[in-house]
């Protein structure tokens, strides 16, 4: 009884019916990433009743979260958002089983994670591990429901759908440096709005309705309400194997040392402090050896860099430092390390030793 009266309104739909609503409770569906995107897509996947799901993210709550990841409570600040998520969609709805997966997604953990379930639902704003789900949606043969924001625009597609074209078709160069929220900027109902439409693309599929975003993609502009839809097509390239892809994700990790460890190399004239922020961010840090050239500008400035120096790379938090190391290393710097933490542990262990 709980079930057909808290399903009514959508088992209604001829569409839908008993049948298609069999389907989403027999469903399983993994969510990569628990921010904004992810706070739009999982409680629409909650409350229309799919089966299971997972939520991958292996990321905390911070204040600054709060303006698009309306999941969030002021009082989870520092908790994890995979444990949160699951709490809330949980009390959303007692009827759907619910994985909190609070770690990394990675080449060790995404295939055998991805088998386990039927879609897999992009909700993460780096452009390397798109290509990481992507990968490993192909192998997996798993679909992948993709979202971005940039500003005040998103997209929104479905990639590996039936044999279909892939991120890859659509976005073959992988060395691209586009920006992130925290880089570009952007207003919480975008990423509300793409959000809801991926998981409309995730409840066509299981339900076997509508059109679904394969081989199109569609564009939304938030400021103009303006939208598009392009087409594209599967193209010819070398098929990912399981072999392939350890070989590509497998590989070392991006070494990360804490700040206190390389206190005594501050004033090293070997030693440059590489700040890959932006200008504008805070808390500012100013050490004598120190550059500072945003992760956007990194490629078209390397020549700044000498590859003979030992180089410590910061942002704020310490992601955007590793994805700068990783792009170091791609152009032979064999010395760069990224600092944990970035700035926020850099100055607070700063302020100590001034004390």
């Amino acid at each position: 009884m709980e079930t057909s009266n808290r399903y009514n309104r959508q088992i209604i739909l001829p569409e839908i019916g008993e049948n298609g609503q069999q389907k989403l409770a027999e469903s399983k569906v993994l969510v990569i990433g628990a921010g904004g995107l992810g706070s739009a897509i999982l409680p629409y996947l909650a409350s229309a009743g799919v089966g299971e799901i997972g939520i991958a993210d292996h990321d905390v709550i911070e204040i600054s979260n709060l303006q698009r990841q309306v999941i969030y409570k002021t009082s989870a600040i520092g908790k994890s958002k995979a444990k949160e998520a699951k709490a809330l969609i949980s009390e959303l709805n007692p009827l759907v089983k619910v994985k909190a997966i609070s770690e990394k997604l990675s080449g060790k953990n995404a295939l055998s994670l991805f088998e386990k379930y039927d879609i897999i639902v992009d909700a993460t704003d780096t452009i390397s591990i798109k290509y990481l789900i992507n990968d490993a949606c192909l192998i997996t043969n798993k679909p992948m429901v993709y979202g971005s924001i940039f500003r005040f625009q998103g997209q929104v597609s479905v990639f590996n759908y039936q044999n279909g074209p892939t991120y890859r078709c659509l976005y073959p160069d992988e060395n691209s440096n586009a920006l992130n929220c925290e880089d570009a900027g952007v207003i919480g109902v975008s990423v509300g709005i793409i959000g809801m439409l991926q998981a409309n693309e995730v409840l066509k599929m299981i339900l076997g309705i509508g059109e679904v975003l394969s081989g199109k993609i569609l564009v939304y502009n938030t400021l103009n309400n303006e939208q598009q839809k392009y087409g594209f097509e599967k193209n010819e390239f070398k098929s990912v194997d399981r072999e392939a892809f350890e070989e590509k994700y497998n590989k070392a990790e991006i070494e990360e040392l804490n700040f206190v460890s390389v206190l005594d190399e501050i004033n090293n004239q070997n030693v440059l402090f590489l700040d890959v922020r932006n200008i504008h961010e805070s808390p500012k840090i100013s050490l004598q050896h120190q550059i500072q050239i945003p992760l956007m500008n990194l490629e078209k400035e390397i020549e700044k860099l000498d590859k003979n120096q030992k180089i410590y790379v910061f942002c704020q938090s310490g992601i955007r430092s590793k994805i700068a190391v990783e792009l170091l290393q791609k152009h032979q710097f064999k010395n760069a390390k990224s600092i944990a933490g970035g700035a926020l542990a850099m100055k607070n262990i700063l302020k100590e030793e001034m004390i």
